[in-house]
């Protein structure tokens, strides 16, 4: 591929940029669509069609550029929490490492490459690709201490600016555990692994054996039941609904618009426990004769302070460690409870039945990966199919196929990954879903290094591809070799993949399409229900690691990759802002988790560019510059096993020291008992599972104050507040029914006790 194919693949994705961001544009200033590009709006305030019409509406414009620019770290703070920040520093990170590796290459090391030989150069237009590359250097050439030097540099700016964002979000993470407000999680433990017994149920058992080892910090517990129990209670909500339904209501207040319902809302108000009631319902005692079938063997256990879950969660409880295996609970939003009923003795089953398939995913995807590689080169291509000889001898066509089909092709392939992945961490058996939706990133991480670069820089048939298992000791030297070669291809990658990414990502094509079919189609009058969107942390975070691999790999190899790489990331930098603070909302938090594996992929990035660069330069016949190059690789491994020892067990386990203040804290300022009155209510599992029964916008967000910044004191944040208050007071064991009651002026809901 020569220079000229490369900018008409830079042509076409800039062209798409350039209308699908237009297009953003004048799609976001109608009102029909605030539902897909306002979601964090539309959820959390009333609905306004009646915007007139202006022409203004359908003229591009880039005031949103303006407002991501201008967006602080506090306004993504609120809007998607420290995960977000995280996000976006990752991000950021990315831009000042590339922008040095960017200098040093371009004005150091791409000159060295392109006059690297005597020989007379073409127009720059059709001036092949590898000439930009190391391999245009003379073997034994003295530049090479150019690719050596622009190392060393490298690793020293990406070592004290990881150093620095590790230790500027361990803070930020301390920092949110001790300043926000009381969180449940932190007063429970999860426990799996009940032992069963013929004389009485699991609850008994988790009563009996906290009492007796934790008398001092035991304060309750709450069972988990099966999802069929569950279920029941929920049909039984159903059927109290249809009973109570024509019951006449008293309207405390005037109409207004519900949150809940879509209707008018009112005061929410308890039935007291009269003999009408009490006859409406079946009392979750009368169940207890069933009780043990009905009960899975994991419960939460509540603890009266901090410190004393933790070292419950921590410690090992039994000789037996399959039985009473403890954890700390998750957020009570982060709780997937669909996995909770799974026995313990099954999960290391499940992991391994995962890794399988996973593996064979990785092999079976190998094919599509071969056939992509075949399209880059067009002998390959005629000897497949002969018939379109003819129409390759177009030089745009040539250009076009060659040049950017086959990244087009591959990104296609990849499309199908992060659902499979997610799926399988589903399998797993992960009790979260911020655990899920890591586990997911980790298995998209690994997916797309190896299928992306390890397979398309080992190119070749099916066979050549799985031998470089038995040939594991030569894995450098073959790096070194093919990866300078593929510069191309990952150029044309970084583009399609990067930058019309990009755009299909701030357009949101799929939820534009089911808005115009629902509205335009179908003609669907009532407004849009579950349209609350998580951030895809899962997607994302592989894409950039992804790309910050490639720009490593390649700074010294074929520098040209490095503008149209810095390029995405400052698109990225604009687009997820102005994603986090309109489109996706924040259910749950994990406070950072997923710096730790931003991290150790840097690294690893790092540590793989340095082997390869002793390799190539042990090819070039330079052997002083590849064995200074030897001490980078150790260097690099050092500083990765300090910052181990120095920040990571912040995210695995929370400071004993920090904990302890907070207990103390909570103590002088009297709040254990108000904390104590949430701990049941907030993990009851009936709560969550019958959100299903009403059509609310907001009722399944988990922080409505991270929605809008609504004043608690005006009737709407008096709302929010009932919302919340009643939400979370149903509990299992008394408040099992909702009911919704309407009447001509609205419906009403009601708590049956």
């Amino acid at each position: 591929m020569d220079v000229a194919d490369l900018l008409t693949s830079a042509g076409i994705n800039i062209s798409v940029c350039v209308v699908a961001f237009s297009l953003y544009s004048v799609l976001r200033k109608q009102p029909s669509n605030a539902c897909v590009y306002f979601t964090r709006r539309y959820i959390s305030e009333p609905v306004r069609h009646d915007d007139p019409f202006s022409l203004h509406r359908f003229v591009p414009s880039a005031g949103w550029i303006m407002q991501a620019w201008r967006a602080t770290d506090e306004e993504i703070l609120e809007a998607g929490g420290i995960d977000a920040v995280v996000f976006m520093r990752i991000v950021v990170l990315s831009i000042r490492i590339f922008i040095i590796a960017a200098v040093i290459c371009v004005f150091l090391v791409l000159p060295v490459n392109y006059y690297g030989k005597d020989m007379k150069h073409k127009n720059f237009r059709f001036e092949s690709i590898d000439v930009f590359t190391i391999g245009n250097v003379e073997e034994g050439s003295k530049w090479l201490w150019a690719h050596c030097l622009a190392l060393y540099i490298i690793t020293c700016a990406v070592c004290v600016l990881l150093y620095l964002e590790y230790k500027s979000i361990t803070k930020m993470r301390l920092a949110h555990i001790t300043g926000s407000h009381p969180n449940p999680s932190h007063f429970t433990v999860l426990v799996r692994g009940i032992p069963w017994s013929q004389d009485h149920s699991y609850s008994k058992s988790v009563e009996s054996f906290f009492s007796t080892y934790y008398p001092d910090t035991y304060v309750d517990h709450q069972m988990i039941y099966r999802p069929s129990t569950v279920h029941k209670l929920k049909k039984d909500a159903k059927k109290m609904y249809r009973i109570l339904r024509p019951v006449e209501t008293e309207y405390v207040r005037g109409d207004k618009p519900c949150y809940l319902c879509g209707g008018t809302a009112h005061t929410f108000k308890l039935l007291q426990n009269g003999e009408d009631s009490i006859r409406s319902q079946t009392s979750i005692d009368e169940l207890q004769p069933t009780q043990i079938e009905k009960e899975c063997p994991a419960a939460f256990v509540f603890f009266k302070n901090r410190y004393a879950a933790v070292v419950a969660a921590q410690v090992l409880q039994s000789s037996n460690p399959m039985l009473w295996v403890t954890q700390l609970a998750p957020e009570p939003h982060d709780v997937y409870w669909s996995n909770l009923g799974i026995p313990y003795k099954q999960v290391w089953v499940r992991k391994i039945v995962v890794l399988l398939i996973a593996l064979a995913f990785v092999f079976v995807f190998l094919f599509p990966v071969t056939l992509v590689q075949g399209l880059t080169h067009p002998h390959v291509l005629t000897r497949w199919f002969p018939q379109i000889k003819a129409v390759l001898k177009l030089k745009f066509l040539n250009r076009l196929v060659t040049g950017y089909l086959p990244s087009v092709i591959l990104i296609l392939f990849l499309y199908t990954v992060p659902p499979i992945m997610m799926l399988l961490s589903r399998i797993e058996g992960n009790v979260s879903r911020s655990d899920r939706k890591r586990s997911a990133c980790i298995k998209v991480l690994y997916f797309t290094i190896w299928n992306v670069f390890f397979v398309n820089v080992l190119s070749g048939s099916f066979i050549n591809q799985m031998s470089i298992f038995s040939q594991i000791k030569e894995l450098p030297m073959m790096l070194a070799k093919q990866v300078p070669t593929q510069a191309t291809f990952f150029t044309t990658y970084v583009l399609s993949s990067g930058w019309a990414s990009l755009a299909f990502e701030l357009i949101q094509l799929f939820a534009l399409i089911c808005n115009i079919l629902r509205r335009f189609i179908l003609r669907s009058k009532k407004e849009p229900t579950n349209i609350a969107l998580t951030f895809p942390h899962h997607t994302e975070i592989p894409r950039l690691l992804l790309f910050g691999l490639l720009g490593f790999t390649l700074s010294i190899l074929a520098p040209i990759i490095l503008p149209f790489l810095l390029v995405y990331f400052f698109l990225a930098f604009l687009v997820y802002r102005n994603q986090i603070l309109h489109v996706y909302v924040t259910k749950y938090e994990s406070a950072g988790q997923f710096w730790p594996i931003v991290h150790n992929a840097t690294i690893f990035s790092l540590v793989l560019t340095q082997v390869i660069a002793v390799a190539v330069l042990a090819m070039k016949k330079s052997p002083m510059a590849s064995g200074c190059t030897i001490p980078l690789i150790i260097i690099s491994l050092l500083f990765n096993e300090y910052c181990r020892k120095r920040f990571s067990q912040v995210f695995k386990r929370n400071p004993a020291q920090v904990l302890i203040e907070m207990d103390r804290r909570d103590e002088q300022w009297g709040k254990e008992e108000g904390i104590y009155n949430r701990l049941r209510s907030e993990y009851c599992q009936l709560a969550y599972i019958s959100r299903d029964l009403t059509i609310s916008k907001d009722f399944s967000v988990a922080r409505p104050n991270r929605l809008s910044r609504t004043d608690h004191n005006s009737p709407q944040g008096a709302d929010e507040n009932s919302l919340k208050q009643g939400t979370h007071h149903i509990k299992l064991q008394k408040e099992w029914a909702v009911v919704h009651s309407s009447s001509e002026k609205g419906r009403d809901l009601k708590l049956i006790h």
